[in-house]
């Protein structure tokens, strides 16, 4: 079975979730959520995990509208992820993640670990669905 070692990426203004997921790519969890500050900043910190976690690929989520279309918040995420991949030298896909949020929010509920002051939470659990969600349809073979 080949090795897979993805991140997964909920990028936000202020946050960006990071999940990783086990070797079999079976199993995604949420790792970490870093702050963002500049650009420049930012990417020791991805560096870091890249190294430590030997990433061979980035999924990040799109945050397409509602009717399905890449808006304003859909540009700004594609311009910081390729920014980042070109950064990291690692290829690049991308996950529908509308509602992905809010999901995570529900999640963290019914484990009884949410509080609404912990934005970095959802951040990370928003990050496991998205990066979830490639690998069951990378396995599915869609």
């Amino acid at each position: 079975m080949e090795r897979i070692s993805a991140l997964g990426l909920d990028i936000g203004k202020k946050r960006v979730g990071v999940a990783v997921c086990d070797g079999t790519g079976l199993i995604a969890t949420g790792l970490t959520t870093i702050e963002r500050s500049t650009f420049a900043l930012d990417i020791p910190q991805f560096e870091k995990i890249v190294k430590e976690r030997a990433a061979t690929i980035l999924v990040a989520g799109l945050p397409y509208t509602m009717a399905g279309e890449v808006g304003t918040q859909a540009k700004q995420v594609q311009r910081y992820a390729t920014r980042l991949s070109i950064a990291l030298g690692l290829p690049l896909e991308y996950v529908d993640e509308r509602c992905t949020s809010l999901e995570a929010e529900e999640i963290l509920k019914e484990r009884k670990k949410f509080s609404t002051r912990d934005k970095g939470a959802i951040d990370r659990q928003a990050a496991t669905i998205i990066l979830q969600q490639w690998l069951d349809t990378r396995r599915s073979g869609r």
